[in-house]
């Protein structure tokens, strides 16, 4: 839906534009299965869900929260532009993956992490993600903390370097370009939207319960996670 709250937001897109295959209609299992690129991707995908720990939290999470995601029903591999590598469609709460932009594993593993954040927020509260900004710079702020888009090795591949409080500039600097490429804002609205919720959405931690700078960390938030359960299902 396209909503008009001032001359900067009108005929928003809300992001689609960026992601073309939204709007065709969908090909047919054989014609998608001559395609390297979308094999490729569910693949990577398929390993993404079965083995790493970021994903396999959230999974859960989401399960337990009432809203168990399936492989067919939530994830699509798509063309998309390039300056992008995935979305979460709130309208059909489903996660599109860039097939054309995602070329490794690791990247794969973030894209999907990403997302499912998003997923997760979507589940657990009511999100209005196309008429208010700060709740989009919510997620994205979380989605940026806690999926390892600002682990210490990826910002090194970036060229970017610092030591005292850099993963909360990264993380800022990340929810900013998130909210600048899905919605017709001003740099000055994304950074406001963004600073006004970053000290609640930054350390707000569920499902993971800590910042996951590695694979490692992540590994211990799922048997914490794990353990929280059984927890509570004996009280």
């Amino acid at each position: 839906p396209a909503g008009k709250k001032g001359a900067e937001e009108e005929d928003d897109d809300f992001g689609y534009r960026l992601f073309p295959d939204r709007n065709k209609k969908p090909q047919s299992f054989l014609v998608r299965s001559l395609f390297t690129f979308h094999n490729k991707c569910q693949l990577m995908l398929r390993l993404t869900l079965e083995t790493n720990p970021y994903a396999r939290l959230l999974l859960e999470a989401l399960k337990q929260s009432g809203c168990t995601v399936f492989n067919d029903r939530h994830f699509s591999c798509e063309n998309c532009d390039g300056c992008v590598s995935g979305g979460f469609d709130a309208a059909t709460s489903q996660i599109v993956l860039c097939q054309n932009n995602i070329r490794q594993q690791s990247h794969m593993n973030r894209v999907v992490t990403h997302e499912l954040i998003h997923a997760f927020d979507h589940c657990r509260a009511h999100v209005d993600w196309f008429k208010n900004v700060k709740h989009l710079a919510c997620s994205e702020i979380r989605a940026a903390n806690l999926s390892g888009d600002c682990t210490l090795m990826n910002e090194i591949a970036r060229f970017k370097f610092g030591l005292k409080g850099h993963h909360q500039t990264c993380v800022r600097e990340r929810a900013i370009r998130s909210i600048l490429a899905v919605r017709k804002v001003s740099k000055e609205t994304a950074e406001k939207a963004v600073d006004e919720v970053f000290d609640a959405c930054f350390n707000d931690l569920e499902p993971f319960g800590r910042i996951p700078h590695s694979k490692a960390d992540a590994k211990r938030a799922y048997r914490d996670f794990q353990n929280r359960d059984r927890y509570t299902a004996n009280l």
